[in-house]
């Protein structure tokens, strides 16, 4: 492990200071910089300074100090792509690809109101959170008429368990009827989705660096909403400021799809409604080829990477590695949990290196840092983060994560990293979003995960019904 000390601008005085000591540190900064064993210091909700071995003397206000033997220090790890509604619905659908899967679960999706949505929620921000998330995306894209507020039942979730959220407002407009997948009782009108995404962007989005509540602009895909509300909310998004989103390339199935109703495959027809550029995201993006990829490079378009959902899907495998090589922004992605029961971002690290070593680089596809990046510093550029999220380097935000490795299922592996990624699940000793604790030796500090299993088996059971 390499690497020099380093410390930001002197924080201000009447700051409140954690010290983390005796750790092993993966910055993932632009040069990978790694401390065998080394110090963090937390300045109110910033990265004071970074460095081997002990912290400085004399630091004022320290309120904490952290004893970090037997741990690594992370980045938060960022997920860039959910659907936490469907925490209520796992389970289902075991053998399904992904139109069959739909086709299924259409018809009980639509039966979610606000308190359903706030369970799940509960349940998908707890399960992240105690596996080393701190910040997460949501796609949530189903708004039956007259249940509530869906996006405020996800905003006061993530607030209760103090995560970062960036809650993408979904929306449908292509029923069946007109030659959509979804049904027509699942579906908003172009004008009233166009609205209801106004509003919540109004209501919900706070574009400061600190923020802890982001809103993105989303209809769900190619095959569930019409070429007018794509345009349309490309417009609405750039015209607002803020970042789009949305599911692109996922199947054979959507491929056809596309060339059959438009002519042209998914890449080129979101291009042709504007929804190529720095500011977008996609999730999946399994099936595309060189001109593809090269699109995407070339307009900063980035990828939500969900190997695990891919798989239970047969989906099939990303051109991860061709895209980073192409220099395309890709970060990892959960996805929703009726396609990955685990709910853990922390299991895509070893699923995106192992899957991807079956395609077509093998072994040198990707490496255990390569994926560790994907999870983070990755993740903070998809979302449109990097400033101030996605590695630990003084005055970005103490968003961090200390996993420990000297337990049972780690100590035998002398590289920290490869222990994390390759490993078993490693337990969160701490993690902080904005230098405050959110999970302290694998227990959540902002809800009660007894609570949250409870409630979300109760709410999951009247949706059955």
């Amino acid at each position: 492990m390499t690497g020099q000390s380093t410390s930001g601008a002197a924080a201000a005085v009447d700051m409140e200071r954690t010290v983390v000591e005796g750790c092993a540190i993966a910055t993932v900064d632009g040069h990978g910089t790694e401390y065998a064993t080394g110090h963090l210091v937390l300045a109110g909700d910033r990265i004071e300074a970074v460095g081997p071995g002990p912290a400085p003397g004399g630091l004022e206000r320290v309120v904490r100090r952290v004893d970090g033997r037997g741990q690594l220090a992370t980045p938060g790890l960022v997920n860039t792509h959910h659907h936490f509604y469907q925490w209520l619905t796992r389970g289902l659908a075991q053998d399904s690809p992904l139109f069959d899967w739909l086709v299924e679960l259409y018809p009980v999706w639509s039966l979610i109101d606000e308190e359903m949505v706030h369970a799940a929620a509960r349940a998908s921000l707890g399960m992240m959170v105690r596996g080393g998330t701190t910040t997460a995306a949501d796609h949530h894209y189903i708004f039956p008429r007259g249940t509530g507020d869906l996006l405020g039942a996800e905003v006061d979730a993530a607030r209760r368990l103090g995560v970062r959220l960036t809650a993408a407002r979904g929306s449908m407009d292509l029923g069946a009827s007109d030659g959509g997948l979804p049904p027509d009782f699942a579906v908003e009108t172009t004008e009233g989705a166009l609205r209801a995404t106004e509003e919540a962007v109004a209501r919900y989005h706070d574009p400061s660096p600190e923020s802890t509540v982001q809103v993105a602009v989303a209809p769900c895909s190619p095959f569930s909403v019409t070429g007018e509300l794509l345009s349309e909310s490309a417009e609405l998004a750039r015209r607002l400021g803020v970042r789009l989103h949305t599911h692109g390339s996922e199947t054979r199935e959507e491929a056809e799809f596309c060339r059959e109703r438009f002519g042209m495959g998914p890449t080129d027809y979101l291009a042709s409604t504007g929804w190529l550029g720095e500011d977008v995201w996609m999730a999946h993006c399994v099936h595309m080829d060189d001109a593809d990829i090269d699109a995407f490079a070339r307009t900063g378009t980035g990828v939500a990477h969900c190997p695990s959902s891919n798989a239970r899907l047969a989906a099939g495998l990303a051109r991860v590695p061709a895209m980073l090589d192409a220099g395309v922004p890709v970060g990892l992605g959960v996805d929703g949990t009726a396609s990955n029961e685990s709910g853990e971002l922390h299991t895509e690290l070893r699923n995106a290196l192992l899957l991807n070593r079956l395609g077509e680089r093998r072994e040198a596809a990707l490496d255990v840092r390569a994926a560790l990046r994907l999870a983070t510093a990755g993740g903070a550029r998809v979302l449109g983060r990097q400033r101030e999220l996605g590695s630990l380097e003084p005055g970005k935000l103490a968003d961090l994560v200390l996993w420990r490795l000297d337990g049972l299922g780690h100590s035998t592996v002398e590289d920290p990293v490869a222990a994390l990624v390759l490993g078993a699940a490693a337990p969160v000793a701490l993690s902080f979003v904005g230098g405050r604790p959110v999970v302290e030796d694998g227990v959540l500090l902002g809800d009660d995960e007894t609570a949250i299993a409870r409630e979300a088996a109760v709410q999951a059971r009247r949706l059955r019904r």
